[in-house]
């Protein structure tokens, strides 16, 4: 049965932490708050944890666009190919923050990611998330969940969020109400770069 943990978003308890850590790195799949909508993830150096969050969303992780969510820019290296002066600039104006960035990926990834050209990145600024991802033994793999109803899109509501996937997954974290507009996608191997999906995030045009 998974677990429900109520957290402080300014101050989450070192204790709920390290079981949300432990949790990861045993190959758990988890709900979490972002600075967006709630996020489905795990670990994205986990098999197992990789194959249940891919049957979860019914997808296939070599071509799926899903994020990798990441500490801070400097966690960026082995994941995306060497940046331009240009991008960097970019990417340091807008992240960390509600965007999910379409980067070149980096020669070599680890399996199953091997193959990837591209791959989204995130840097959230929700405190839980700066605490978390400095614990953890590689980024997330996250995924934002769609509500079964079109007219919500998202959910809002743990509650029911934790209801709805409870047998799935093996921990939900919530700080109450989530948002219903997701991030700002940006295509950054394109030159302009190209929106992909207007959200919270402005358009640094």
């Amino acid at each position: 049965m998974a677990d429900f943990i109520s957290i402080y978003t300014n101050t989450p308890n070192p204790k709920d932490l390290l079981h949300t850590v432990k949790v990861l790195e045993n190959g758990g799949v988890i709900i979490f708050p972002t600075d967006t909508v709630y996020g489905l993830g795990c670990l994205s150096n986990n098999l197992n944890a990789l194959d249940r969050f891919a049957a979860i969303k019914g997808v296939k992780l070599e071509q799926a666009l899903l994020s990798f969510l990441f500490e801070d820019i400097r966690s960026l290296s082995d994941y995306v190919a060497p940046m331009n002066s240009q991008t960097f600039k970019l990417v340091k104006r807008l992240l960390p923050g509600p965007y999910a960035l379409i980067m070149q990926a980096a020669h070599k990834l680890h399996k199953p990611f091997q193959k990837r050209k591209t791959i989204g990145v995130r840097i959230s600024d929700h405190p839980l998330l700066q605490e978390l991802l400095k614990l953890l033994s590689a980024p997330l793999i996250t995924s934002s969940l769609h509500d079964s109803d079109e007219i919500l899109d998202y959910t809002t509501d743990p509650e029911n969020l934790f209801q709805q996937w409870e047998s799935q997954i093996d921990l939900m974290l919530s700080d109450g109400y989530g948002n219903n507009i997701p991030s700002t996608i940006l295509d950054l191997t394109t030159e302009p770069f190209e929106v992909i999906r207007v959200g919270v995030g402005e358009i640094p045009f």
